[in-house]
């Protein structure tokens, strides 16, 4: 029998928990003790997301089958749906925003020199979008269409190690261009997008900043040819005008 750490302790060792009480107390999240504090919130959803658990109910049932264990996980607070509940509707979000960003800066540093196949020395981001559906009787407040809710989560993916940088979630009826004004384009880095994205005003914003973007065109944008140069279609450039 193993008497050692859990792995799931083990894997949380390697977080600031420091940085983590900075957050709590930036927000005030332990306030208002309510016997579920905010690091039980965050070993909560964490295990969830781990486990691939499908809602608060089969978190309370897969986390009360531990027993005793939970206490070597780091849990203080009794796990049940309603204290979980509870802690989700009222702890602040920005808690969790803020040491996201805490392990973002920590991770990024250990991926920035791993090769993603291209010759560029420096940043490389993707921004894209994607819909989630929702049920429209239980989230009336995300109404996307007539009978279906939805939100939009919009992410800059950092490709050197995959680590998401900024991310937003709005109502699913705002538009991708509309991103592009929250972002602050880092000097010298590399934007790829999508046609979703072209907005030649909004665009402009990464050129002044130093930044490049790579953006697919639409089929009703006027252009005009002035140059043609010479390329190698055994690179995958099909052409280059400008």
């Amino acid at each position: 029998m193993n008497h050692g750490r859990t792995v799931f302790s083990q894997l949380l060792s390697f977080l600031p928990d420091r940085e983590f009480r900075r957050c709590v107390a930036r927000y005030g999240g332990d306030a208002r003790p309510r016997g579920f504090s905010c690091w039980d919130q965050y070993l909560a959803m964490a295990f969830a997301q781990l486990t691939y658990r499908e809602g608060l109910r089969d978190i309370e049932a897969c986390l009360r089958s531990l027993g005793g264990k939970l206490y070597h996980m780091g849990f203080r607070g009794r796990v049940a749906r309603s204290t979980l509940a509870d802690a989700n509707d009222t702890h602040d979000w920005r808690i969790y925003a803020g040491f996201a960003q805490v392990l973002i800066r920590i991770a990024r540093p250990l991926y920035a020199s791993d090769p993603i196949g291209l010759d560029l020395d420096h940043s490389l981001y993707a921004l894209d979008s994607t819909t989630i559906d929702l049920c429209l009787s239980l989230f009336p407040w995300a109404r996307f269409r007539q009978h279906k809710a939805a939100v939009k989560m919009h992410t800059l993916l950092d490709l050197h190690g995959n680590i998401p940088t900024f991310i937003s979630i709005t109502d699913g009826k705002v538009h991708d261009v509309n991103i592009l004004d929250e972002i602050l384009p880092e000097a010298g880095a590399f934007y790829v997008m999508d046609r979703g994205y072209l907005d030649f005003e909004r665009l402009y914003g990464f050129t002044a900043s130093g930044a490049f973007f790579v953006v697919r065109t639409k089929s009703n944008v006027v252009l005009q040819r002035r140059y043609s140069h010479t390329v190698d279609k055994s690179t995958g450039v099909r052409s280059d005008h400008t």
